[in-house]
């Protein structure tokens, strides 16, 4: 098995203060614990989701200034937002090297995330014309197939990256037999991994890494919880105890430029 890419997602759908400065500093502390790429959503400084990219820019910004950290920005997020709103990042901000691509519409408790086809091929070839990354993230295995289909016609980057997102409430649940099914999908020469989204524990985690996850994103948009009884106090401590977990089953931690290699991401300014 291959090293492991720590994604850091670090900042929550709740939080309502969402300060370039302060969000840039911590996940610049986190490339030194193990994080190789930082996953963010375009919002503004109250974290409401928006096309307007000026505060993401400034704390990209700050991010490229201070650490060699993957930068990564979300085409997602449950909004009012039409594709080319969402994809605005691509657009407009030339540092940016990956983009989370969703793979489908699928239902996040009681909304509804929609992800029609159209919109999915939309985003690919976007990120195919800027020489951006799409890291897949799939919440049904079905949603593999339609994502295989996109990218045999459009000259997305390779190999595949397959995120695979469990535990929402109407989707699929997070258990060890559901990851063990949905991992038989995923194409033999596609990379794959897991967000920790609502997690207590890092039994999850642990079975993913086990079974030779390339990537696994963590982080205070997925969960704020470092076991079931105890929160973690920023995301610092998230990523230190993943990449202790990491090591501890003998598997080696990518560094930034490590994760480049592996996801062919080409290097920005």
């Amino acid at each position: 098995m291959g090293k492991v890419i720590i994604s850091l997602a670090p900042v929550s759908a709740a939080d309502t203060r969402v300060i370039p400065e302060e969000v840039a500093a911590e996940t610049v502390q986190a490339e030194a614990l193990g994080a190789a790429m930082v996953h963010l959503h375009v919002r503004d400084r109250t974290g409401k989701l928006t096309p307007d990219v000026a505060d993401f820019a400034e704390t990209i910004c700050l991010i490229r200034k201070g650490s060699n950290l993957i930068l990564q920005a979300s085409s997602g997020g449950i909004s009012e937002m039409n594709i080319e709103q969402r994809c605005a990042p691509l657009f407009k901000c030339p540092s940016v090297e990956m983009t989370s691509l969703n793979g489908g519409s699928t239902n996040l408790g009681d909304a509804v995330y929609a992800n029609s086809l159209p919109d999915v091929r939309y985003c690919a070839e976007l990120a195919a014309e800027k020489r951006i990354v799409p890291e897949y993230e799939v919440f049904e295995i079905g949603m593999i197939h339609s994502i295989c289909e996109i990218a045999a016609q459009v000259e997305v980057a390779r190999p595949m990256l397959i995120n695979t997102v469990f535990g929402h409430r109407g989707t699929m649940p997070a258990t060890i037999d559901a990851l063990v099914h949905f991992r038989h999908f995923v194409p033999k020469d596609a990379l794959w991994g897991v967000t920790h989204f609502g997690r207590r524990g890092f039994d999850f985690l642990a079975a993913a890494i086990g079974m030779g996850a390339d990537l696994v994103r963590i982080g205070f948009e997925d969960s704020k919880f470092l076991d079931p009884e105890r929160r973690a106090e920023n995301n610092l401590q998230l990523v230190d105890k993943l990449a202790a977990l990491i090591r501890a089953m003998d598997r080696e931690i990518a560094t930034p430029d490590e994760a480049r290699r592996m996801l062919n991401v080409q290097p920005k300014p």
